[in-house]
């Protein structure tokens, strides 16, 4: 029988969770599949310890900016029915609690744009509103630390339940999610009931500032929510500005004794309340209210001195008192700068730091200075120092530095060699003239001293200028590189290029191209460094993606992360920051990426090469189409240009237009822009004319614009669907789409 394999403990199951936080937090493409494998592990029946870290991972997953908005909505299909298991126990901990509601304040309006586009999916909303029912039913009576997180969830579902002030959601910010998206014959959803209820909760959540018993932290965690509410929803500014004008912050030190902590609550929402006010009338200067909030502003602020302030008025007693002695004072002034006392130097040897050393203070002597402060801030303070000090201190501190240095040199000129010092000569003999060594100076003695052997031998000898020669100096090898850390080396170069190109401004000319096979760089401007980062994307790497180093018999693998991927990536965010203006650097680079794959399908062909060329074409092309699809609106340009001017389109890529005419302002946009490529691009019609059938068969509101279309170029296509579908009433025309398809 096998041995039953050991069960981990606690502690190393939580330290394999974090190792997966670690994973998805440097890429967040991992978040679905590490969202999924955890789920049974933070589940209402695991330990509190997992259960702990599943909440605040959950949390984090759904407030990340990082992680797309499409992966999110699908996440949070999945992760519904672990959060209502867990917030609907009665006994949960809090720190659980805490970070569900948080999971759940993200969550709330992807559920409900979901459920908008989705209306059969009615479970799911049903989810949705059994989280949001037991997190309004435990509002008031949880915890400090919970009651704060429900008023931010309740935040969220005021936001989702009333009235943007963008006319035109889907173009404005993704995450403004608002009634105007429902429809008015909604199944599930109904914008009046939602407006209602988005009224009743701020009803109660402005409670907060009007009863008097409500607790310091809950009023400012209200505060600290009313700036959004006020910026994005219109209709609530009235009612909520309303009620900060009478709001009083201060009627805690009135209603209660002033004690330290007391002083800190009522500052503290004092500060909140006037930054508030203050924010909002700065960032709207023309709102009618603006000038009410200003002088609200100046009104707490007098209330606040008035209330906290008793040292002005204690100055001004003093200052009563001794108005009668102030006509006695001295008129002579005394001096602040400090006194130099200049003292000799002791006898013996002397540092340098002894020489430049005034004080007398031990303490100050032995303080290092290079040990505590850092060499800039030094700087700094004696820069400011000497320029705040007297002329007259400064000149006696150089002179005294100058006379210790004189003392020094006056003492070392007295000191003689014994070897070299006169023999014992009796004064009286004037006659006598010694012919030994005469004293040397300093210098000569160190010029003999070195040229002078080590042992105890005194004659010279002439020095060998073969060893005063210089030796070949040599810098030491550079550290070598892992292929991770090459990677990451290029990835930091690419960056500096794209930093270096944003910088540069657009051509005030623009020049035709000159091909595929033009210089990458002829002048410092953007476009130059556009074809010089793109060729590194495409033909810098080209035939090395599946290549592995062998060295003395060991494989060494390449990074994970390519760099021509790495520099695709960059390319792919630079394109949709502005793509509307960037829309000629993604098709000079998709031209690009087309071009090398099919020099490499052409070099894949011969025999000796087995090898398939990657395909990344397509995958950027659509990904690009993805990307800024939602963003486009009925008078766009965009697509049109960027449909006709890529060097091959497929099926995949024309099958996303269609999704455009889901919103009826957009038909125009996606037929006008096959019909071009109908008339203007012969090899592409077949295709492009398949795309609008689909799109008279799948969608009402665009078969007139589409039949006038395909009455010219395929006739009698309508008249046999018209036909085949009126043979079958009880089918929709569109939903049986093999008549249609035997049709064409």
């Amino acid at each position: 029988m096998a041995a039953s394999t050991p069960q981990l403990s606690v502690a190393d199951q939580i330290r394999q969770l974090d190792g997966a936080r670690k994973l998805v937090l440097k890429d967040v493409s991992y978040y679905p599949q590490v969202i999924q494998a955890t789920l049974p592990i933070i589940g209402p029946s695991s330990q509190v310890e997992f259960r702990r870290w599943g909440a605040e991972f959950l949390a984090e997953a759904f407030a990340t900016p990082a992680v797309p908005l499409s992966n999110k909505e699908t996440l949070s299909l999945v992760v519904l029915d672990t959060l209502k298991a867990l917030v609907e126990d009665p006994a949960q901990d809090i720190l659980v609690l805490r970070g569900v509601i948080q999971a759940s304040a993200s969550i709330y309006p992807l559920a409900m744009r979901w459920i908008i586009n989705n209306s059969y999916d009615t479970a799911t909303w049903e989810k949705m509103t059994a989280i949001k029912t037991r997190i309004r039913d435990i509002w008031d009576s949880a915890p400090m630390a919970i009651r704060i997180c429900c008023i931010k969830f309740m935040q969220r579902v005021i936001l989702a339940h009333t009235s943007s002030v963008n006319p035109e959601p889907r173009r404005g910010d993704p995450l403004d999610i608002s009634v105007n998206m429902v429809p008015h014959n909604h199944p599930v959803l109904h914008g009046d009931q939602l407006e209602a209820e988005a009224s009743g909760l701020l009803d109660r959540m402005l409670s907060a500032l009007e009863d008097e018993s409500s607790d310091p932290l809950v009023v400012d965690a209200t505060l600290n929510t009313l700036s959004i509410l006020v910026r994005q929803r219109q209709k609530l500014a009235n009612r909520v500005l309303s009620t900060l004008f009478n709001f009083n912050p201060l009627r805690l030190a009135t209603s209660s004794p002033l004690t330290p902590k007391t002083k800190v609550l009522v500052k503290s929402i004092e500060k909140t309340t006037r930054m508030l006010l203050t924010h909002l009338y700065r960032r709207d200067p023309h709102n009618p209210l603006a000038g009410r909030m200003q002088q609200h502003v100046e009104r707490l602020a007098r209330s606040r001195a008035e209330l906290f302030d008793e040292t002005g008025r204690k100055r001004a007693m003093a200052e009563q008192a001794t108005a009668a002695e102030a006509k006695r004072q001295r008129t002579a002034t005394v001096s602040t700068q400090p006194q130099v006392e200049i003292t000799p130097l002791k006898a013996g040897a002397n540092t340098l730091a002894d020489l430049f050393t005034f004080t007398t203070n031990e303490g100050l002597k032995k303080f290092n200075v290079s040990d505590t402060i850092p060499a800039p801030l030094a700087a700094k303070i004696s820069v400011r120092t000497i320029a705040q000090l007297d002329a007259g201190i400064l000149e006696r501190a150089i002179e005294g530095v100058k006379s210790r240095v004189a003392a020094l040199l006056e003492a070392h000129e007295k000191s003689t060699n014994p070897e070299t010092a006169p023999l014992d000569v009796e004064e009286d003999e004037d006659d006598y003239e010694p012919d030994y060594y005469t004293v040397e100076d300093n210098e000569q003695l160190m010029n003999k001293l070195d040229s002078s052997p080590a042992d105890d031998i005194r004659e010279l000898q002439a020095p060998v200028l073969s060893s005063l020669s210089l030796p070949a100096f040599k810098l030491p090898p550079p550290p070598s590189l892992d292929p991770e850390q090459a990677a990451r080396a290029g990835q930091g170069a690419v960056s500096r290029v794209f930093s270096t190109m944003k910088a540069l401004e657009d051509p005030a000319t623009k020049r035709p191209k000159a091909g595929l096979n033009r210089l990458a760089a002829t002048s410092y401007d953007r476009d130059s460094w556009i074809t010089v980062i793109i060729r590194l994307a495409t033909r810098a790497t080209a035939g090395l993606d599946d290549v592995s180093l062998k060295v003395e018999g060991s494989d060494i693998a390449l990074p994970t992360v390519s760099m021509a991927d790495s520099i695709r990536e960059m390319l792919y965010t630079y394109v949709l920051e502005d793509f509307r203006k960037r829309i000629d650097v993604a098709v000079t680079w998709l031209s690009e990426e087309w071009f090398k794959e099919r020099v490499q399908q052409r070099f894949a062909s011969s025999p000796d090469q087995s090898r398939a060329a990657p395909a990344n074409y397509e995958k950027w092309t659509l990904r690009l189409v993805d990307a800024f699809l939602p963003y486009l609106h009925s008078q766009d340009k965009v697509l049109t240009r960027f449909l006709s001017e890529l060097p091959e389109l497929t099926v995949p890529i024309l099958s996303r237009v269609p999704a455009l005419c889901r919103d009826p302002s957009l038909v125009n946009l996606a037929l006008t822009s096959l019909y071009y490529l109908v008339v203007f691009r012969p090899p592409v019609r077949d295709m492009a004319l398949d795309t609008v059938q689909d799109i008279w068969t799948e969608y009402e509101d665009a078969r007139p614009m589409a039949a006038k279309y395909l009455q010219r170029w395929r006739p009698g296509f309508v008249e046999a669907a018209q036909q085949v579908a009126g043979e079958d009433n009880k089918a929709p025309l569109g939903s049986n789409g093999s008549a249609v398809g035997a049709i064409v």
